[in-house]
């Protein structure tokens, strides 16, 4: 519980009718949650405008509202908060109400279009592994400590955010890493939020359905930086084209990572093989368990943070070449007949290349790389054709399927997919909507030794279609299929 005129730090009020000396119990950002002595903030999302239900928000025992249009009808026993936007007002009042937990823990944020959840994933990883208590925040799941509380969003609400980070502060977490995804910032999810730290990946060609276009894509994530403290550090990919851009006008302390140019945090890979990769970091040679170029840009920005966290550079470098990535990325299995499936998250055009690159570097000889990709409905159609054509491009077979079609016909979404194919990549693919099914056909097109990559779901394990999550797993399908084929 707190005093409602305690938790208005940093809120910019335009009017206020009601007292401000009331005690509120909690803050909801939806109506069904709302009881009595709750706030009520009306966001207009999406999908719908808060401020469509203040009247039942009140009806179920709201004392509070905080809305950007003050409504017709004013109920004199709750006092009315009048913002020019409730999404940054609740992030702030958020923060306050469960006792400003950003500042009793150090928290790290990363973003980028790739390499978010590998790279928080595996600092958690490194820092507990280090001896520390620590908290996780990303795509695949949130974590105290070994407690798992499964993700429903890359990064959660304000309010959900900062009661989760409260929750951490309470379980005596010292470390947090936490993706911070474009949506996030844009819609106010991380303000107030004091950070110690911020990584930058890198960015591509992903969610202009949301943004728009690419220069508004790249201003979000820039804002990020924009917006943090002297105090905190700032790391970058120095071989991403906009990596200085990211940083240029940050107050906080910049560093870099690359494998091209010279930079705090330099490495040089020196093999990449199944076994993982061998590189040389900062003048150490290191063996790392993660396979890729991809990877390895993870693994310089996982170093430098450490570093900059204040750890030792070669107990850092020790403890990083005993760790595995995040689930679903690049993640791998070899079948009794010596097929190589891989399931990855790559649903990105940029994405879905780095990690046909990756295969295409590891196999040996003339083994068939054979591809199952498809495209989520509702998302960027822009990015289909440009996937199909990659997927074909750098794999012998490809396999055009269903992601989580959502609320689309998945055969319009293939047909999206397959508008952009070249005459040469016609004659590699065949279209399967039943994403079981395409599985099934990859691995019975497959022979000893050859490369099966499943793409675009990586950890799920649903296919979202008409608002429904049917249970569906890449990996275990994969691993079904080759004991039903026999492979």
């Amino acid at each position: 519980m707190a005093i409602l005129k305690d938790i208005l730090y940093k809120v910019h009020l335009k009017e206020v009718q009601g007292s401000t000396g009331i005690e509120v119990k909690g803050i909801q950002i939806d109506s069904r949650k709302v009881t009595k002595g709750d706030v009520f903030v009306a966001i207009r999302g999406a999908q719908s405008d808060g401020h469509q239900f203040i009247s039942k928000a009140i009806a179920l025992g709201a004392a509070a509202v905080v809305c950007d249009t003050m409504p017709g009808e004013i109920a004199e026993t709750v006092t009315y908060l009048q913002v020019n936007n409730t999404s940054e007002a609740v992030a702030y009042m958020a923060h306050q109400f469960y006792g400003e937990p950003s500042l009793k823990i150090k928290l790290v944020g990363v973003t980028g279009t790739n390499g978010k959840t590998t790279i928080a994933t595996v600092l958690f990883k490194l820092f507990s592994q280090l001896g520390y208590h620590c908290g996780l925040v990303s795509t695949v799941q949130n974590q105290i400590g070994d407690k798992v509380i499964p993700a429903t969003h890359t990064t959660p609400d304000a309010v959900s955010l900062n009661a989760l980070l409260q929750q951490m502060v309470e379980e005596k977490c010292t470390h947090v890493f936490m993706e911070c995804s474009s949506h996030a910032i844009h819609q106010h999810r991380i303000t107030g939020l004091q950070f110690t730290g911020a990584l930058f990946s890198n960015i591509t060609h992903d969610h202009l359905d949301y943004h728009k276009t690419f220069e508004e894509y790249i201003r979000v994530k820039k804002s990020f930086f924009d917006h943090l403290p002297s105090t905190a550090f700032a790391i970058s990919n120095a071989d991403d084209k906009r990596g200085e851009v990211m940083l240029q006008n940050t107050v906080a302390r910049k560093y870099f990572y690359s494998l091209k140019t010279m930079a705090a945090f330099k490495g040089k890979i020196l093999e990449n093989a199944l076994t993982g990769l061998v590189m040389m970091v900062n003048d150490k040679e290191v063996h790392f368990r993660l396979i890729g170029e991809f990877n390895a840009y993870n693994l310089l920005a996982v170093y430098g943070a450490a570093v900059c966290l204040g750890e030792n550079n070669e107990t850092v470098l020790t403890a990083l070449s005993m760790l595995s990535g995040a689930e679903g990325r690049f993640d791998y299995s070899i079948s009794n007949g010596l097929i190589i499936g891989i399931v990855d998250y790559a649903h990105t055009p940029d994405a879905l290349e780095n990690v046909l690159m990756t295969i295409k570097k590891l196999r040996k000889g003339h083994e068939q790389i054979i591809t199952v990709v498809g495209c989520g409905g509702d998302r960027d159609k822009t990015k289909r054709p440009i996937m199909a054509q990659t997927a074909c491009d750098l794999s012998d077979k490809v396999i055009l399927t269903s992601d989580n079609p959502r609320t689309e016909d998945p055969l319009q979404i293939l047909k999206d997919m397959e508008e952009g194919l070249s005459s040469s990549a016609r004659r590699k693919y065949i279209a399967i909507a039943d994403r079981r099914e395409a599985i099934k056909t990859a691995v019975s097109f497959a022979n000893r030794e050859d490369i099966i990559l499943v793409a675009g779901k990586g950890h799920e394990k649903y296919q979202d279609i008409m608002g429904i999550k049917y249970p569906f797993d890449d990996k275990q399908v994969l691993r079904e299929m080759f004991e039903l084929l026999g492979k």
